[in-house]
Parts: C-alpha cells; sequence; structure tokens
C-alpha cells in the first residue's frame, strides 16, 4: 500500500446513496451524500426508480472526485439495501420500479410459498423466515400484478446486483444478498430447486434468470461507459461487497463473536456476529452470511423505527425535524410516556415476525402533550431493541459490546436508554457513524486487494447501564408486553387497501 492510496466504498441505502473515501490509517478524506425519492402510489407500496439510483451514484462520485483525485483510488466497494426486486430485460435494463424491502403487498405471495415448500425447511437452508419482502414473493405479486410484464422480464436482481452490472457489465451477487431472494442455501452455496420450482408452478411460467453467486471479495474492472460518466479511469477494481447490514456491522467493528451491530436508519439492524450457523427454535433471527470471514450475522430488522420518528416529526406541531423531536421526547422520565407499540410499517419483522401487526398508543390522557408522545415512541423502539438483544442472548451468544452507529447515535438520551433497557454496554460511533455500511465496503475492498485500512483511535463513547434506571425499563418491558397481548388482533384489511393497481 502506499502512502497516497485511497479506499472507496458506495452504499446504496433506503433513501440516499452515501459515499466515503478512507486513507489506509482509516482516516475520513471525503463523505458525499444524495438523497433520491421513494413513490407509494398505493398503501403498502414502497418503489424506487433505479435511474435515480444511478443519477444519485454519479453526484457522489462528483463530490468524492473534486475532493480526493481519482488517481489516488484503488477502487469502489459496494453495499446496498436488501431485499430489493429489480427486473430486468435482456441487456440488464430495469423494466419497472424497484420494489424495495418497504414494500408489504407480497405477504400472500410469502405466505403461499411457505406453505408450499415449507417454513421450516426453508429455514433451516437459507437462514431466512419467508415473508412478502422477499425478492421471490415480490416477483410473484408483480407478475400476477402485471401480466404484461412478466414475459419480457429476463433477470432478478437486487439493488446492488443492479448496481455492480453498471459499473462492471456482469450481473453477479453476493452470498449475503443473494439471502434476500428467499431460495439460497447459506451453508452450501446454491439456489435452492424446490422455492424456484414451487414459484414456476404458481406462475405456469419458467422463472427469470438468478445472478450467479460469488464471493463477497469479487472484483471486476470499471467499464469504459461507467467510467466515462463518472469522471474516473477505466479498468478501476469494483468489489461486488456486501449487504449494507453486514458491511454496516465491519465499518462499525463488530467483528468479534458476540459483538453487535446496531445499525439505525430508516430501519434499525440488530446483528450479532455468531461462529456458526445457529438456527433459532422459533425463527427470531435471520442468519446472515458474513463478508469475509465464514462466520455468520444473527440479524434482526426493526422495520419502523427512524421511519417513525420521522413521520411523527411531521405529524406533530411545533416539531421542525426529527432531532428536535427525539431531544423533547428524551429529555422526559420514560415512565410518564403512553405505551406506544411502534409497528407503523406495518407489521414487524424484529424478534416477532409478525405481519399484522400495527401501530398503537395506550393510556393517552389529557396531560399528555407531543414531547410524551415522542417519549412514548423512543421508550417502544428501545424496548424492542430488547427483545431482539435477548434473542442473541439467547442464542448462546456472550453478551458483547452494542456497537451503535445512527440516529440512535448522535442521541446521548437514546444511548442510555439503551444500555439501561437491555444492561448492555453501549458505544457509539464516531460522527454517529451514519456511513458505516460504506466505510464497510471500502475496509472490504482493501482486504480483497490485499491491504488493510485501519480503524482509528476512537474517542470514549461507552455508555454502561445503570442499574436503578434497569430496574425501571423492567417495568416498562412488563407494560409493553401487557399491552401487545392486548392488541394482538386480527387485521383485516379492507378491499381497497388490498388493490394493487
Amino acid at each position: 500500500m502506499h502512502a497516497g492510496d485511497v479506499w472507496v466504498g458506495l452504499d446504496l441505502g433506503t433513501s440516499a446513496v452515501k459515499a466515503v473515501a478512507l486513507r489506509g490509517d482509516g482516516a475520513v478524506l471525503a463523505r458525499a451524500s444524495t438523497d433520491y425519492p421513494t413513490e407509494r402510489p398505493v398503501p403498502g407500496a414502497s418503489e424506487q426508480d433505479p435511474g435515480s439510483w444511478r443519477r444519485a451514484c454519479a453526484e457522489v462520485v462528483a463530490q468524492l472526485r473534486d475532493a480526493v483525485r481519482p488517481s489516488a483510488w484503488r477502487g469502489i466497494g459496494l453495499s446496498a439495501m436488501i431485499p430489493t426486486l429489480v427486473v430486468l430485460d435482456q441487456g440488464l435494463e430495469p423494466l419497472a420500479p424497484a420494489v424495495t424491502w418497504e414494500d408489504a403487498r407480497a405477504e400472500r405471495e410469502g405466505e403461499r410459498l411457505r406453505r408450499a415448500v415449507g417454513a421450516e425447511w426453508l429455514y433451516e437452508r437459507t437462514g431466512q423466515w419467508l415473508d412478502g419482502r422477499y425478492l421471490l414473493p415480490m416477483y410473484a405479486r408483480l407478475a400476477a400484478a402485471e401480466p404484461g410484464l412478466a414475459p419480457r422480464v429476463r433477470h432478478l436482481a437486487g439493488a446492488k446486483d443492479l448496481l455492480f452490472a453498471w459499473l462492471t457489465g456482469e450481473l453477479v451477487t453476493d452470498p449475503s444478498t443473494a439471502a434476500g431472494f428467499g431460495a439460497y442455501d447459506v451453508r452450501a452455496g446454491v439456489w435452492l430447486e424446490e422455492p424456484l420450482r414451487s414459484l414456476e408452478l404458481e406462475l405456469a411460467a419458467p422463472l427469470p434468470l438468478l445472478p450467479r453467486v460469488e464471493p463477497s471479495t469479487s472484483t471486476r474492472p470499471l467499464i469504459a461507459s461507467a467510467a466515462a460518466t463518472l469522471g474516473l479511469p477505466a479498468g478501476l477494481p469494483i468489489c461486488l461487497g456486501a449487504a449494507d447490514s453486514v458491511l454496516g456491522a465491519l465499518g462499525l467493528g463488530a467483528d468479534s463473536v458476540g459483538d453487535v451491530a446496531y445499525i439505525a436508519g430508516t430501519s434499525s439492524v440488530v446483528l450479532g456476529i455468531a461462529a456458526r450457523f445457529i438456527p433459532d427454535a422459533h425463527h427470531r433471527y435471520l442468519i446472515t452470511p458474513l463478508a469475509d470471514s465464514g462466520a455468520y450475522g444473527l440479524e434482526m430488522d426493526l422495520l419502523a423505527t427512524g421511519s417513525a420518528v420521522r413521520w411523527l416529526a411531521r405529524l406533530l406541531d411545533g416539531v421542525d425535524d426529527e432531532a428536535q423531536l427525539i431531544a423533547r421526547g428524551g429529555a422526559l422520565d420514560p415512565a410518564a410516556a403512553p405505551v406506544f407499540l411502534p409497528y407503523l410499517a406495518p407489521g414487524e419483522q424484529g424478534a416477532l415476525w409478525n405481519a399484522e401487526l400495527h401501530g398503537t398508543v395506550l393510556g393517552l390522557h389529557l396531560g399528555h402533550d407531543a414531547a410524551h408522545i415522542a417519549r412514548g415512541l423512543l421508550n417502544g423502539i428501545v424496548l424492542e431493541s430488547r427483545r431482539c438483544l435477548e434473542a442473541l442472548s439467547d442464542a448462546g451468544l456472550p453478551a458483547g459490546r452494542v456497537r451503535l452507529s445512527g440516529w440512535c447515535a448522535a442521541a446521548a438520551g437514546v444511548r442510555s436508554d439503551l444500555a439501561d433497557c437491555c444492561r448492555r454496554q453501549v458505544r457509539a460511533a464516531p460522527s454517529d457513524g451514519r456511513d458505516c455500511s460504506a466505510i464497510g465496503a471500502a475496509r472490504l475492498l482493501a482486504r480483497t486487494l490485499g491491504d488493510t485500512v485501519a480503524t482509528p483511535a476512537e474517542p470514549d463513547l461507552d455508555v454502561c447501564p445503570i442499574e436503578e434506571r434497569s430496574r425501571v425499563w423492567d417495568g416498562l418491558w412488563e407494560r409493553h408486553e401487557r399491552a401487545l397481548e392486548v392488541t394482538a388482533v386480527v387485521y383485516e384489511p379492507t378491499e381497497a387497501l388490498c388493490t394493487d393497481s
């Protein structure tokens, strides 16, 4: 490695693409971020224009290029949200809007596929509890809703797969992204015939091609057309990379058994590091292959956390933004708030895996104001985080440090709440770690090319639990669980809510 070498990471997230340029000593030389919109044309829908991803990637690369000369770049490592479905034609061009992991319209298709193949059998092989947010059920719904589209689809891909194809001309996926299809045997490293055959029978048509699966450390050269668009030298190595949760853990330094990466964004990922494949009898967590270590991430995804905070900030008068909402709510005694069950997606994965859960507020009275409601939402998110960490303990993982990033890391009160409620030592990432997945992608790129990016010295950002406060959270946990039992009723959507048009 030369002193001037720079490693670039690119993370295609739920609401924005983020990019970083790292020096070998781990210092961040430049950061960039560009948003793109999500369209919600009908209830439950969540769609994005893949062209907006390409434009956003070009913008952040231009920002990094202005800050750090491209001649110093050793390559680009990739990360992206999963599962997100993109349907492609023969030339690898998108045929329709991408369907993101937030889309809730394919639950029936997911249930049918679980029944046809066997939910437990699938979990034992894929590490995934198949629901409507996986790519195969998403495609089944799309093919049924748009019968004129299906005959033109030649390839199914994830978001990062498309990004890699744009940059290199090849459609390839990695094991962690392949897990989001719902038909990948993560230990054998092969696509499973049973769910694919079952889906073909349901569709009464051949299934489009799935990408070839290669290690996360696979690289290809940047093709000339993409190089010209981005203003970069052709032939620059592009590292295939991995899912944002996997590389977020790497970016946060969660690499020892028992360490937990807590990546708080639109949703919140709670990922514990395990040395081996450990299924859970209650399928509370997913099992995701890590990038280059042979280890696994035991992963839970709280579907509505950052998105719920943004929603409430928009809803309440007198609250300017999410930071103000968190500050106002966090200043209150957590026991003074109403119970807020934060299942606003709708449904929840986390450690519950119940698509019928919906957001609920209990115990409101005239003495409550906006800050109390905000405090209740924060309480609900913290308590569901506790549920996730307890599932990791039940799996036999040691109680390692929770490495926190995103909006939770930026809020001192939330850091303390997590430590107290979960009785865990919590460490916030420097600069809140919002781009930890991009940093992980850059670090994986360096490893792939035979170098390393050091972990810079961290300030003392550890928060330790205080037992007196932990006992208060024990009481709030009991109240939260009673409220969940009371409201656990089947939600029957109306015909209007089931419309896919």
